[in-house]
């Protein structure tokens, strides 16, 4: 057993250069019984903008003030002692850029030991304790509430979460024994793993009380007042109920069957590369039996591994990424030069199209105006955007009133001179220049000379669509992903003519739209796809050399891609596939792989099987026909596929660059991360293709220079 008081925590004191220390002054509140509750306020003195994080000087100021409450407490002072934040934020857990300076194994896990010693004194005061987390805990914020005796939170709280599986690491701080010990196995693995791996999903305030995370949920209006009303009643003997607290036969029998359940869930899912997942895994497992004093030396020990691991530098640089340069749009030009967006008009009513008008009338506000060929189309398409909005509502998500002006703001017609007034005109037609070419040349004649044109080709040259428009210089590339309402990433694309007033349009108005904004040249598949055409062209060839398509998808699993190449393929459409194959074939012949086999796959109904979990096992009977005079018997082995892909990726990014697709390595790996989910342990792509010798078979150097790495491999 670890003895807290008895460890020097002066060598990760001293790594407090420059931390926004969190303070925690303590005020006594009488309680209608005449009982005293301390009441500890976290606030770092900053607005809400800027939550209050837990750095180790924070941390030992905490202690000290924990330490205080005790031996007042002790005296018969105070009655129980309550903690709560500063408005909007109890805590959004560790400070990262502390722990990412480590610099050692031993220091990692004094981390973990003083968030243990310190959080620990609120379940070992005396008196009970009571969390009201009145807004944000994330992390270290939550596992606060853990370690209290009784939890309360605000019902208009942003967000609750444990998101460390997320950054490569785990919960250090008592949340891998303490939670599945209050909400039982099942709840917990939701939290602790699924969530987080689904994209870093949070809890609202209700589903973290359903969950038994919580006894009590109040409004904002009275929030304070009626945790204090409930302590006093608590005080006061009141039972509190944790109905989904585990029991005897739980542990017995519940507990290893879904810890089993979950590894083989992990395995299929994610393979076997990612550390943190299996790491809570096991400390999940673990917490069904033994002390707290065990369960918080285990997770001592697991959050030093992972915190001076690769995988965790890898995530720390992404997080970067995502938390800063993308709200910074690198080339973005002043805003000021953006033209007001008071109407939006959108070519097609078709699925890509109807994604849009939701997208723009929810976020922007303003009316949005679709056309088609014909009215069966359209009607088609704002019946869709009307259905849309009506989900909205009934989950809750609108009022009635909002629904209502929403749905008012979209309009479809056949009759294209109602675009006069459209300030921002975007196509989602099919995917040819010469189509493009031709619906921007009919608007281009009725809009205003100022108003901007953005095309949403995926791979088309964005000069070439514009080519033949009388100012070309007002047409930008913008282009979504797929889900539309989903995916944080636009692509946003300058020719040699965009004018900085349609790029700064551009950037405002993906701003206001909610997505992140990254600048590129206009080559070829910009930068996603390009990338991805890289991915699924080497997972073609080694089809076409004989290579099973199961083994080809298990070959890709340590890239660490939310799906195999080919089930990528089957959701994007192998139209679309085959389509941009082609593109890119005929740019650089050279480097991309494409088979004409693959349009006639392409025309089939069903192409690949899958399993329940949508993973592709094989070829449909039908595919297997088309295949078979255009397959070889030289299949790769899974080494070979792997590394030819790396190897493709690191030139492809090299030349990139050179070319100046994006102005950094940083811009590739944001958009790879918000365009193509690829994993925050990779850190996008960069730092995994140098971990991997990658870069330096490619081109004989490596993107970072010192390498992104673990403490222990630097």
């Amino acid at each position: 057993m670890t003895n807290y008081d008895d460890i020097d925590f002066s060598p990760i004191q001293a790594l407090t250069e420059g931390e926004v220390i969190t303070r925690s002054p303590v005020r006594d509140i009488r309680l209608a019984s005449g009982k005293v509750l301390a009441l500890i306020t976290l606030d770092n003195g900053r607005d809400h903008t800027r939550p209050n994080t837990l750095g180790p000087a924070t941390l030992t100021l905490l202690g000290e003030t924990l330490d205080g409450l005790k031996a007042r407490a002790a005296n018969g002072e105070i009655q129980a002692v309550g903690i709560t934040g500063k408005q909007y934020i109890l805590a959004a857990g560790a400070d990262l850029s502390d722990i990412s300076k480590v610099g050692s194994r031993d220091n990692a896990r004094l981390i973990a030991q003083l968030g243990h010693k310190v959080l620990g004194k609120l379940g070992d005061l005396g008196v009970p304790s009571f969390a009201f987390v009145n807004g944000l805990a994330l992390g270290g914020g939550l596992e606060i509430a853990l370690n209290s005796s009784y939890r309360t939170v605000d019902s208009s709280a942003a967000a609750v979460a444990l998101p460390e599986v997320f950054l490569g690491i785990i919960p250090g701080w008592g949340g891998a024994y303490l939670l599945p010990n209050l909400i039982g196995i099942e709840n917990a693995l939701e939290v602790v793993i699924s969530n987080p791996l689904k994209q870093n999903r949070m809890l609202k305030p209700q589903q973290a009380f359903d969950l038994g995370i919580f006894d009590a949920i109040f409004p904002a209006a009275n929030y304070l007042e009626n945790s204090l009303s409930w302590a006093d009643a608590v005080l006061g003997g009141k039972k509190v109920e944790r109905k989904n607290e585990p029991g005897k036969i739980e542990r017995l029998t519940k507990w290893p069957i879904a810890i089993k359940m979950a590894r083989g869930m992990l395995e299929s899912k994610i393979g076997t590369v990612p550390k943190s997942p299996y790491a809570a895994l096991e400390l999940l497992d673990k917490a069904k039996s033994g002390t707290q004093a065990e369960g918080f030396a285990r997770e001592d020990e697991a959050l030093a591994e992972l915190v001076t691991g690769d995988q965790f530098a890898a995530s720390m640089y992404a997080f970067d990424l995502v938390q800063k340069r993308a709200k910074r749009p690198v080339g973005a030009p002043d805003k000021q030069l953006a033209k007001k967006v008071t109407k939006v008009g959108i070519i097609g009513a078709g699925l890509m199209a109807s994604q849009f008008a939701l997208l723009f009338v929810r976020k922007l506000q303003v009316p949005v105006l679709i056309t088609d060929l014909d009215q069966a189309r359209v009607d088609k398409g704002v019946a869709y955007i009307h259905e849309e909005i009506g989900k909205l509502e009934a989950k809750g998500r609108l009022d009635s009133d909002s629904a209502n002006k929403l749905r008012a703001l979209v309009t479809g017609t056949t009759d294209k001179s109602l675009y006069a007034d459209c300030d921002f005109v975007i196509e989602a037609v099919f995917e040819e220049v010469g189509v493009k070419q031709q619906v921007f040349g009919e608007i281009e004649q009725i809009i205003a000379e100022d108003a901007i044109l953005a095309t949403n080709t995926s791979s088309l040259s964005v000069e070439e669509i514009g080519s033949k428009l009388a100012h070309p210089e007002r047409l930008v590339g913008f282009h979504f992903f797929n889900p539309v309402a989903v995916m944080p990433l636009i692509e946003i694309v300058k020719t040699p003519t965009t004018s900085e007033a349609a790029l700064s349009t551009a950037f405002v108005v993906a701003k206001n739209l909610g997505k992140n904004a990254v600048l590129t040249a206009d080559a070829p598949g910009f930068v996603v796809n390009r990338l991805l055409a890289k991915v699924m062209g080497e997972a073609a060839r080694a089809v076409y050399e004989g290579t099973p398509i199961a083994d080809v998808e298990k070959a890709f699993g340590p890239l660490g891609l939310p799906m195999g190449p080919f089930q990528l393929i089957d959701l994007v459409g192998w139209k679309v596939a085959a389509h941009v194959q082609d593109t890119m074939v005929q740019a650089f012949p050279d480097r991309f792989y494409a088979n004409e086999n693959f349009h006639a796959l392409a025309e089939l109904d069903a192409v690949v099987e899958k399993d329940k979990g949508g993973r592709v096992i094989g070829w449909t009977k039908q595919a297997e026909k088309v295949l078979k005079p255009a397959v070889g018997k030289s299949p790769a082995s899974a080494a070979t596929i792997l590394q030819r892909v790396q190897d493709g990726l690191a030139q492809e990014i090299k030349l990139m660059l050179d070319e100046g697709v994006v102005p950094e390595v940083e811009d590739i790996d944001l958009c790879l991360i918000l365009g193509a989910g690829w994993p925050f342990i990779d850190g996008g792509a960069s730092p995994y293709l140098d971990r991997e010798g990658a870069s330096e078979r490619a081109f004989g150097g490596s993107f970072h220079t010192p390498q992104i790495r673990g403490v222990e491999h630097r």
